[in-house]
Parts: C-alpha cells; sequence; structure tokens
C-alpha cells in the first residue's frame, strides 16, 4: 500500500506537469472481438476481428510493459474464446506481475471456462485472479437482453461449477450492466442473486455509449432517476453485508462510483479529474493503445512502433491526448477508469476510509 501511495502522488504530478510518465496502475487488454453472445447493450460481435495480437506479439508487449501495472483486465468480446488465455495470463504474470487479473465473461462456454480458469489457478498461483460472470435479468428475460436463448442457465451452470474450485486467490462475482432495459429490475435482480448464487461481490455497471462497444449510436443508457433509484436501493444492501479484507475497501469504492454515476447522469458534467491515458489505459485486439473504450483515441500503433509500449506511452501524440481530456473535462461513468480516478482523488478517499471505519 505503501507503493501504491507513493505512486498516486506521481501520478498527480504525471496529471498536472505531464512527467513523471510513470506506467499505468490499470491495464485493460481487449483479446478479441468475437463474442458468442449478442447483447442488446453491446455490437461488438459484429465488428472485424481481423490480424488481432497473437500470443508472440503479446508477449513482446508484455516484456516491455514490464512491472509496474496493479491490474490487468483481460476483456473482449468473450475472452474465453482466445484458445491461448492460459499461457497469456501466464506471460502477463511473467513480465508485469500485476496484483490481480480480472476475466469478464458471458459464461456461455462452461467446460471450457472452467478448465481454464483451473490452469490460470495452477500456473500462476500467486496472482489473484477474479471472474466476473454477468447476468442481466432473471431466466429468458436475461436470455432476451443477451440475444442468446438459454444463456441463463449455461452462465447458472458455469458459475456452479467454478463456485466449487476452492482456492484463496480466486474470487467468484455476478456482473449486472444496468441498462434501459432492466433498470426497473435491479431490486429484484440482487435479490434473485444473492439467494441463488451468494458470490463474493456482486456488481453493476451502467451501459453506456462506447466506441468500442459500437453502441455511440444507441439508446441504452437508463434515465437518471430510474438509475438512482436502483442505486438508492442497492448502496444500503452493500452496507449491510459483510466482506474481508480487499472485498471490503472494494465495495466502499464501489459504492462512491455508484454515487459518481448517479451526480454524472443528473447534472451531465465531469465529478472528478479523469487519469485515462495516464493511471489506465486499454490495449485493443489489433494493438492500438487507447486512452479509453469510450472515446476510443488511439495514443499509437503498437505494431508500427516494434511493440514498444513505452515509445507510444511517452509520444507526443499521447501527450496531446490527455492534455485533451484535461482541458475539454469530458465525462463518462467507464466503471474501469472511474475506479483508478477515484483512487487519484483525495476527496473520495477520505469518504471511502470513513465508510471502511464507521460502516
Amino acid at each position: 500500500m505503501i507503493k501504491v501511495a507513493f505512486k498516486i502522488i506521481l501520478f498527480h504530478f504525471f496529471y498536472y506537469f505531464g512527467f513523471p510518465k510513470i506506467k499505468p496502475l490499470n491495464l485493460v487488454i481487449s483479446l478479441t472481438n468475437s463474442c458468442n453472445s449478442r447483447c442488446q447493450t453491446c455490437n461488438i460481435w459484429k465488428q472485424e476481428n481481423k490480424q488481432k495480437l497473437t500470443l508472440d506479439e503479446l508477449n513482446k508487449i508484455f516484456a516491455n510493459i514490464g512491472q509496474g501495472p496493479y491490474e490487468i483486465i483481460l476483456t473482449g468480446g468473450e475472452p474465453f474464446l482466445r484458445d491461448e488465455i492460459v499461457k497469456i495470463c501466464q506471460s502477463v504474470v511473467k513480465h508485469i506481475k500485476p496484483k490481480v487479473i480480472i476475466i469478464p465473461t458471458n459464461g456461455l462456454l462452461t467446460e471450457v471456462i472452467v478448465d481454464k480458469v483451473q490452469q490460470i489457478l495452477e500456473k500462476c498461483p500467486k496472482t489473484k485472479l477474479v471472474v466476473n460472470i454477468s447476468l442481466d435479468e432473471i431466466g429468458e428475460a436475461n436470455d432476451k437482453i443477451r440475444g442468446i436463448a438459454g444463456a441463463f442457465l449455461k452462465a447458472t451452470e458455469t458459475y456452479q461449477k467454478l463456485r466449487a474450485i476452492k482456492n484463496k486467490n480466486f474470487n467468484l462475482n455476478i456482473h449486472t450492466v444496468i441498462s434501459r432495459f432492466n433498470v426497473k429490475k435491479i431490486p429484484e435482480i440482487y435479490q434473485f442473486v444473492q439467494e441463488k448464487f451468494k458470490p463474493d461481490s456482486y456488481i453493476t455497471e451502467i451501459a453506456e455509449k462506447r466506441v468500442e462497444l459500437d453502441t455511440v449510436d444507441s439508446e441504452i443508457t437508463p434515465l437518471a432517476e430510474e438509475y438512482s433509484q436502483a442505486i438508492d436501493f442497492l448502496i444500503p444492501k452493500i452496507k449491510e453485508e459483510k466482506f474481508h479484507k480487499l472485498s471490503k475497501i472494494t465495495q466502499m469504492f464501489r459504492i462512491q462510483y455508484y454515487q459518481i454515476v448517479k451526480k454524472i447522469l443528473k447534472n451531465n458534467k465531469r465529478v472528478i479529474p479523469c487519469y485515462a491515458g495516464i493511471a489506465s489505459v486499454q490495449i485493443t485486439p489489433n494493438g492500438q493503445v487507447w486512452n479509453c473504450c469510450i472515446k476510443g483515441q488511439a495514443l499509437g500503433d503498437l505494431r508500427s512502433v516494434d511493440y514498444n509500449f513505452k515509445k507510444i506511452w511517452q509520444s507526443r501524440k499521447a501527450s496531446q491526448v490527455r492534455k485533451e481530456i484535461k482541458n475539454t473535462k469530458c465525462f463518462c461513468p467507464l466503471a474501469n477508469a472511474s475506479y483508478t480516478n477515484m483512487l487519484m482523488h483525495s476527496p473520495t478517499l477520505t469518504k471511502v476510509v470513513k465508510n471502511l471505519i464507521f460502516k
């Protein structure tokens, strides 16, 4: 924690003065655009998936990044459609040595997912592995949102088989995207998930317009009032639950994230400074380095610089994009970037500490 605290100070210098250009804390690696779901809140499966980074290319990128990022998110599409996902995790651990690897999944490939998770835990024994299974509704209503008949039953089967894995470095969560299709059902979904699954955590994020998901022109985001009602139900529930160690801290940050999203939807403006492209960054399946997946601004192309992440990270183009984000004060409720932003924001950290002490 002392190292993280020191890095926060350095990130403040990076944000305000442009130096030192230290490595991001949070690194999202999109392994593929391919997906076996057809969600109403996501069109990523419609995108071409040509020339995605090979395992050899990813090895070169990870070796160049080296140690620094605390958390790696391996996403997609459906990340378990990448046959090499176990070797990718091994390479991440070998070169970057993160504390946590997070993998979201729709849960449709039950046997593949269970087998790969077991292998990852076996081959990366010192790294925390978090798997988030997506459920956006109950039963056939979930299948309608997810666009696949039987999706709910398959996700349930996957969850139950993963739940049988006993490993202190494994967390299994349920994840819900709150959209205009399910926002009024969140209390019912929450109660069902807690009674049926008893996950390590129940996580939600808001459906939003992203370049990455090809949803810029989609009307999927819930109304501010409806979202607030859902979140006002969830926050007391989170405070009532009992968590241990890292999970407890994570939940306190989650409460603050929900409050920030409420303010963004209500006021249509930035609530706290954004450190996208500074403390958080994303690598696309074909090797583009993005400041975030909402705007999809490329800082550079890894293939064009011989997979030298540092060269892109320290480039003039990257500095220009960071300056634009800072000056234009663009705003969004992106969960991944928001958690990093909150870590950099003293008032939010103070609220988290108070909740930890007085909860």
